[in-house]
Formats: C-alpha cells, sequence, structure tokens
C-alpha cells in the first residue's frame, strides 16, 4: 500500500479555500482516480507542536494506492486536468511525497 501525502504549506499570504476543496475538487479527484483510489482524508491543521504555535501545513490530503504504478497508472493521464484546479482553491503550490505505508 502507498500513500499520496499532498501537502499546503502554511505560509503568510497563502490562501485556501476548504470549502472549495472539499467540495469540488477532492470529488473530482475521487472521480477520475475511480478504483485506483482505496481511500482519501483531508486533515486541516490546527497548530504546531508546542503550545500557541502555527501549524507547518495548513491542510495535508492523503490519498491511498495499492502501489506507486497504480496511483501513475491513475494520475498521469489526468494530471493536467487535476492541477489546473488548484487555482481555483489556493494560491501556493503543493508538496507531493510518496511513501510505502509501513505500519
Amino acid at each position: 500500500m502507498i500513500r499520496v501525502n499532498v501537502l499546503y504549506p502554511n505560509n503568510p499570504g497563502s490562501t485556501f479555500d476548504m470549502d472549495y476543496y472539499l467540495n469540488k475538487h477532492m470529488p473530482m479527484v475521487r472521480e477520475k482516480m475511480g478504483a485506483a483510489l482505496k481511500g482519501m482524508t483531508v486533515d486541516q491543521g490546527l497548530s504546531g507542536g508546542q503550545p500557541g504555535t502555527e501549524a507547518a501545513h495548513r491542510v495535508i490530503a492523503t490519498l491511498m494506492f495499492d502501489s506507486a504504478q497504480a496511483f501513475e497508472r491513475a494520475f498521469l493521464p489526468l494530471a493536467g486536468e487535476i492541477q489546473a484546479d488548484i487555482p481555483r482553491y489556493t494560491n501556493m503550490a503543493p508538496t507531493i511525497q510518496i511513501s510505502e505505508v509501513k505500519m
């Protein structure tokens, strides 16, 4: 199982439309990925590890796939369309990390 983490940093001056993300973007991603997508979560950062500190990331989305190859087969043909939607909900570029789930 692999996890694709999409991390949106909590930068000063950044904007993020959570309503659009949850109700338009992520449902579109779910539909486009089809059966290859095994699960997804969206976390909204609240704070850092120390009291009174800001969260490092404003939003972290997690997409689950059986393998990196399954992700690539599902995502690559649609990458342009999915990425073109980003300016509709944020002015920041996300960081992507693909990880193997060990536990």
